[in-house]
Protein backbone atom coordinates (compact mmCIF):
# COMPACT_ATOMS: atom_id res chain seq x y z
CA UNK A 1 0.00 0.00 0.00
CA UNK A 2 1.26 3.48 -1.04
CA UNK A 3 2.13 6.00 1.54
CA UNK A 4 -0.93 8.14 0.01
CA UNK A 5 -3.58 5.65 -0.29
CA UNK A 6 -3.07 4.63 3.71
CA UNK A 7 -2.92 8.77 4.08
CA UNK A 8 -6.32 8.60 2.38
CA UNK A 9 -7.80 5.40 3.98
CA UNK A 10 -6.93 7.10 7.52
CA UNK A 11 -8.74 10.05 6.46
CA UNK A 12 -11.74 8.36 5.83
CA UNK A 13 -11.54 6.20 8.75
CA UNK A 14 -10.77 9.19 10.60
CA UNK A 15 -13.73 11.35 9.36
CA UNK A 16 -15.74 8.61 9.39
CA UNK A 17 -15.16 7.51 12.96
CA UNK A 18 -15.46 11.50 14.27
CA UNK A 19 -19.14 11.39 12.39
CA UNK A 20 -20.32 8.54 14.37
CA UNK A 21 -19.20 10.41 17.28
CA UNK A 22 -20.63 13.60 16.49
CA UNK A 23 -23.89 11.46 15.64
CA UNK A 24 -23.77 9.34 19.07
CA UNK A 25 -23.04 12.14 21.52
CA UNK A 26 -26.24 13.92 19.59
CA UNK A 27 -28.45 11.00 20.54
CA UNK A 28 -27.54 10.76 23.84
CA UNK A 29 -28.18 14.28 24.48
CA UNK A 30 -31.71 14.69 22.61
CA UNK A 31 -32.28 10.97 22.82
CA UNK A 32 -32.86 10.93 19.01
CA UNK A 33 -31.28 11.47 15.59
CA UNK A 34 -30.45 15.18 14.58
CA UNK A 35 -33.28 16.85 12.77
CA UNK A 36 -33.88 18.91 9.82
CA UNK A 37 -36.55 20.72 8.39
CA UNK A 38 -37.53 19.16 4.86
CA UNK A 39 -36.95 21.12 1.49
CA UNK A 40 -38.54 19.25 -1.31
CA UNK A 41 -36.21 21.07 -3.39
CA UNK A 42 -32.94 20.36 -1.93
CA UNK A 43 -33.44 16.42 -0.69
CA UNK A 44 -30.13 14.82 0.39
CA UNK A 45 -29.31 10.68 1.05
CA UNK A 46 -28.69 12.22 4.53
CA UNK A 47 -32.62 12.42 5.04
CA UNK A 48 -34.41 8.95 6.91
CA UNK A 49 -37.83 8.46 6.36
CA UNK A 50 -38.43 9.12 10.07
CA UNK A 51 -40.55 12.26 10.83
CA UNK A 52 -39.94 13.64 14.09
CA UNK A 53 -42.68 15.10 16.20
CA UNK A 54 -41.95 18.44 14.98
CA UNK A 55 -42.66 17.21 11.41
CA UNK A 56 -38.85 17.64 10.37
CA UNK A 57 -36.99 14.92 9.07
CA UNK A 58 -34.17 12.85 11.19
CA UNK A 59 -31.12 12.89 9.33
CA UNK A 60 -27.34 11.29 9.66
CA UNK A 61 -24.15 11.59 7.49
CA UNK A 62 -23.97 9.48 4.76
CA UNK A 63 -21.19 7.78 2.84
CA UNK A 64 -20.85 8.76 -0.70
CA UNK A 65 -21.27 5.30 -2.74
CA UNK A 66 -18.53 4.72 -5.38
CA UNK A 67 -21.31 4.71 -8.18
CA UNK A 68 -22.12 8.54 -7.63
CA UNK A 69 -18.50 9.68 -8.99
CA UNK A 70 -17.89 12.08 -6.99
CA UNK A 71 -14.59 14.00 -7.95
CA UNK A 72 -12.72 17.35 -8.56
CA UNK A 73 -11.32 17.03 -12.00
CA UNK A 74 -13.33 19.61 -13.46
CA UNK A 75 -12.12 22.32 -10.80
CA UNK A 76 -8.04 20.96 -11.52
CA UNK A 77 -8.57 20.98 -15.03
CA UNK A 78 -10.35 24.57 -14.79
CA UNK A 79 -7.38 25.96 -12.14
CA UNK A 80 -4.75 24.13 -14.27
CA UNK A 81 -3.56 22.81 -10.99
CA UNK A 82 -3.69 19.44 -8.51
CA UNK A 83 -5.96 19.52 -5.75
CA UNK A 84 -4.08 17.57 -2.19
CA UNK A 85 -5.50 14.23 -2.27
CA UNK A 86 -6.90 15.20 1.42
CA UNK A 87 -9.58 17.71 0.02
CA UNK A 88 -10.59 15.49 -2.79
CA UNK A 89 -10.78 12.15 0.29
CA UNK A 90 -12.31 14.57 2.52
CA UNK A 91 -15.20 15.93 0.42
CA UNK A 92 -16.22 12.94 -1.62
CA UNK A 93 -16.40 10.88 1.65
CA UNK A 94 -19.81 11.43 2.62
CA UNK A 95 -22.58 13.76 2.64
CA UNK A 96 -23.63 15.37 5.85
CA UNK A 97 -24.71 18.36 7.50
CA UNK A 98 -22.09 20.87 8.75
CA UNK A 99 -21.06 18.92 12.10
CA UNK A 100 -20.02 21.20 15.42
CA UNK A 101 -16.48 20.29 16.67
CA UNK A 102 -14.17 21.89 18.98
CA UNK A 103 -10.62 22.04 20.12
CA UNK A 104 -7.43 23.85 22.12
CA UNK A 105 -8.22 26.75 19.34
CA UNK A 106 -12.04 27.07 19.93
CA UNK A 107 -15.69 25.91 18.01
CA UNK A 108 -15.96 25.26 14.48
CA UNK A 109 -18.02 23.69 12.00
CA UNK A 110 -16.90 21.11 9.50
CA UNK A 111 -18.32 21.71 5.82
CA UNK A 112 -19.43 18.68 3.59
CA UNK A 113 -21.85 18.62 0.87
CA UNK A 114 -25.48 17.82 1.17
CA UNK A 115 -26.54 16.14 -2.11
CA UNK A 116 -24.94 16.05 -5.76
CA UNK A 117 -26.09 19.57 -6.16
CA UNK A 118 -24.09 20.83 -3.18
CA UNK A 119 -21.04 19.19 -4.51
CA UNK A 120 -21.39 21.39 -7.37
CA UNK A 121 -21.72 24.57 -5.34
CA UNK A 122 -18.76 24.00 -3.61
CA UNK A 123 -16.83 22.72 -6.42
CA UNK A 124 -17.71 26.70 -7.51
CA UNK A 125 -16.99 28.11 -3.85
CA UNK A 126 -13.48 26.43 -3.81
CA UNK A 127 -12.50 27.88 -7.35
CA UNK A 128 -13.80 31.12 -6.36
CA UNK A 129 -11.34 30.80 -3.14
CA UNK A 130 -8.37 29.38 -4.96
CA UNK A 131 -8.71 32.34 -7.76
CA UNK A 132 -8.94 34.49 -4.89
CA UNK A 133 -6.09 33.19 -3.44
CA UNK A 134 -3.63 33.03 -7.34
CA UNK A 135 -5.04 36.82 -7.42
CA UNK A 136 -3.47 37.53 -4.54
CA UNK A 137 -0.49 36.18 -4.98
CA UNK A 138 -0.37 33.92 -1.85
CA UNK A 139 -0.43 30.35 -1.26
CA UNK A 140 -3.29 28.03 -2.52
CA UNK A 141 -5.56 26.78 0.33
CA UNK A 142 -8.81 25.10 0.39
CA UNK A 143 -10.93 25.52 3.17
CA UNK A 144 -13.46 22.76 5.00
CA UNK A 145 -14.31 24.17 7.90
CA UNK A 146 -15.70 28.04 9.69
CA UNK A 147 -15.11 29.30 12.61
CA UNK A 148 -17.29 31.49 15.16
CA UNK A 149 -15.27 34.26 13.75
CA UNK A 150 -17.25 35.51 10.82
CA UNK A 151 -14.14 35.71 8.55
CA UNK A 152 -11.99 33.08 10.17
CA UNK A 153 -11.63 29.64 8.07
CA UNK A 154 -10.11 26.54 8.71
CA UNK A 155 -8.06 25.30 5.57
CA UNK A 156 -5.74 22.58 3.83
CA UNK A 157 -2.42 24.09 2.35
CA UNK A 158 -2.97 22.23 -1.03
CA UNK A 159 1.19 21.80 -1.33
CA UNK A 160 1.67 20.38 2.01
CA UNK A 161 -1.41 18.86 3.02
CA UNK A 162 -1.15 20.83 6.76
CA UNK A 163 -4.42 22.45 7.94
CA UNK A 164 -4.13 26.48 9.02
CA UNK A 165 -6.41 29.31 10.61
CA UNK A 166 -7.05 31.78 8.33
CA UNK A 167 -8.84 35.14 7.46
CA UNK A 168 -10.46 35.31 4.44
CA UNK A 169 -8.23 36.95 2.26
CA UNK A 170 -5.08 36.77 3.86
CA UNK A 171 -1.81 34.72 4.15
CA UNK A 172 -2.80 31.24 6.76
CA UNK A 173 -1.48 32.70 10.09
CA UNK A 174 -1.69 29.36 12.53
CA UNK A 175 -0.55 25.99 11.77
CA UNK A 176 -2.94 23.72 13.55
CA UNK A 177 -1.91 19.91 12.51
CA UNK A 178 0.40 18.54 9.65
CA UNK A 179 -2.25 16.85 8.24
CA UNK A 180 -6.23 16.97 8.56
CA UNK A 181 -5.90 13.14 9.24
CA UNK A 182 -4.01 14.70 12.45
CA UNK A 183 -6.81 17.43 12.47
CA UNK A 184 -9.86 15.05 12.36
CA UNK A 185 -8.03 12.91 14.80
CA UNK A 186 -8.17 15.96 17.67
CA UNK A 187 -11.51 17.49 17.63
CA UNK A 188 -14.17 16.48 19.66
CA UNK A 189 -18.05 16.41 18.66
CA UNK A 190 -19.86 19.62 20.34
CA UNK A 191 -23.32 19.27 20.27
CA UNK A 192 -25.97 21.59 21.08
Amino acid sequence: MTSTNQTKTNLVDVLQQFSAQYIEQYQLKHKHLPVIEHDEAWPSPCELPQKADSGDVFWRPMTIKKEQMLNFDNVESALEIVLHDDIKSYFTTQFSETLDASCEEGDLSLLFAWNEDDFQRLQENLIGHILMKQRLKQAETVFFAVTDEEDMIISIDNDSGSVWVERVGCEPHKKLASSLTQFIGILTPKVN
